[in-house]
């Protein structure tokens, strides 16, 4: 069992930065993939980025390649997503979510097992 708390999220304007995290419990943490998806209002929920245990592996949604990125710290228990270059269209609610696949990096939601309660992100143009 794992649970995510993420954090930093927030309203910022178009063109600005923003540091999500997500905080995980459980000492199992190092051996999930982990990953982010979002959530804007009347919208399905969609893959943004996933990383592998080590952090070996990548991947990220073709809208957000070159300006987001995703990343770990297994010692802290905590995935990061870095957030640049933010678009109104980037308007949503982001969900960690933890699979135990722990070399594969999915993109689909029944791949993984365990979810955060999620955190808003608003752009402004």
């Amino acid at each position: 069992q794992v649970q995510l708390v993420e954090s930093g999220g927030g309203l910022v304007q178009s063109g600005g930065s923003l540091r999500l995290s997500c905080a995980a419990s459980g000492r199992t943490f190092s051996s999930y993939a982990m990953a982010w998806f979002r959530q804007a209002p009347g919208k399905e929920r969609e893959f943004v980025a996933g990383i592998s245990w080590t952090g070996g592996k990548t991947h990220c949604t073709d809208s957000v390649k070159g300006r987001f990125t995703i990343s770990r710290d297994n010692a802290k228990n905590t995935v990061y997503l870095q957030m640049n270059s933010l678009k109104p269209e980037d308007t949503a609610v982001y969900y960690c979510a933890a699979s135990l696949y722990s070399d594969y990096v999915g993109n689909r939601k029944d791949e993984y097992h365990y979810w955060g309660q999620g955190t808003q992100v608003t752009v402004s143009s």
